[in-house]
């Protein structure tokens, strides 16, 4: 049995995934503020109408609810990252920790800069993308500080290909793409198409990536986890997003957001976020138990037996 070498204490993983669960309502948020066409009712910022609290009424309601959430996210943010900075050994989760925090005063920044330069495409799809971004790092800081990620699991060999780590990593690549023409659509850069497009394509990846984990892994239990959550998650994001279509055509000659449109569209961009989610871990998974090709080859050079010495081979000649 493997033994375990926990570094990070329990505590920091645990607020770690207090984090990660705020940011997904913080991402709730940010899309009610979008669905509900409220993203210009409130004209500054940091105030609202300079007040701490505004009237709460229309589409104020939503863009306050909208900051309420990212300034408790931030705050998580910031004590986790001085937290890990303390007491956390290794290095690259201490990174992670401060691009954590990084990424969220960029996206208060860009919050900002939607305020008072209006609201134009380019800025508000940013300020998605870098939500999307800063979810998933919430979710590699939550996955990195886990007793699972600190023990001593045997690394498995990857003779196939393409190799699982790269088609992992190439799935959550295309999802973050994915994402990322989805909100461009909602905020009015582009037009649906690509995203149509970028969802034919994606059906592709989540599958061979599944065949693959189940062909090549299909008794490790942690691939095959994780597999289940990609294929649950994207299933469920793929029939949402039919029924966004739906509900977008139907809300075309609406006056107001209609509470269908509503609640379609805002489970969709979650449910987004989490198969994104599903992808990393997925991801993180194969990295952390599937030794990297590199070293496949120098354990098959050891393996190799040893050259003949020029010696020997000089007096095989003679011979």
């Amino acid at each position: 049995m493997s033994q375990t070498h926990t570094q990070t204490p329990s505590a920091i993983h645990r607020f770690a995934i207090a984090t990660a669960g705020s940011t997904i309502l913080l991402l709730m948020a940010g899309a009610l503020v979008t669905s509900n066409d409220a993203a210009d009712s409130v004209p500054d910022w940091p105030l609202a109408y300079g007040k701490i609290i505004p009237p709460l009424v229309g589409g104020i309601r939503y863009e306050y609810a909208h900051r309420v959430a990212a300034f408790l996210v931030a705050v998580l943010t910031t004590i986790l990252a001085v937290w890990l900075a303390r007491v956390e050994k290794r290095a690259f989760v201490r990174r992670l920790g401060w691009s954590a925090l990084g990424l969220v005063i960029a996206q208060a920044l860009l919050g900002a800069l939607r305020v008072h330069f209006g609201h134009p495409p380019l800025v508000a799809t940013i300020h998605a993308t870098v939500a999307q971004v800063f979810f998933i790092t919430t979710i590699c800081l939550a996955l990195v500080t886990s007793e699972w990620w600190q023990r001593n699991l045997p690394l498995l060999d990857d003779g196939g290909s393409p190799r699982l780590r790269s088609l992992a990593l190439w799935t959550t690549i295309a999802i973050t793409v994915q994402l990322i023409l989805g909100a461009g659509f909602r905020h009015g850069a582009f037009g649906i198409l690509p995203h149509i497009v970028g969802a034919v394509i994606l059906i592709g990846f989540v599958v061979v990536t599944g065949r693959t984990v189940r062909k090549r892994f299909g008794g490790v239990s942690d691939l095959r986890r994780g597999v289940v959550l990609l294929h649950a998650t994207f299933g469920t994001q793929f029939l949402l997003g039919i029924a966004a279509y739906w509900a977008v055509a139907q809300a075309i000659e609406e006056v107001q957001p209609t509470m269908p449109y509503v609640i379609i569209t805002v489970t969709h961009v979650l449910v987004g976020a989490l198969t994104l989610a599903s992808s990393v871990i997925l991801t993180l998974a194969c990295f952390r138990r599937i030794r990297p090709v590199a070293s496949v080859a120098v354990i098959a050079d050891t393996d190799a037996p040893p050259l003949p010495s020029r010696a020997a081979r000089s007096g095989s000649s003679k011979a």
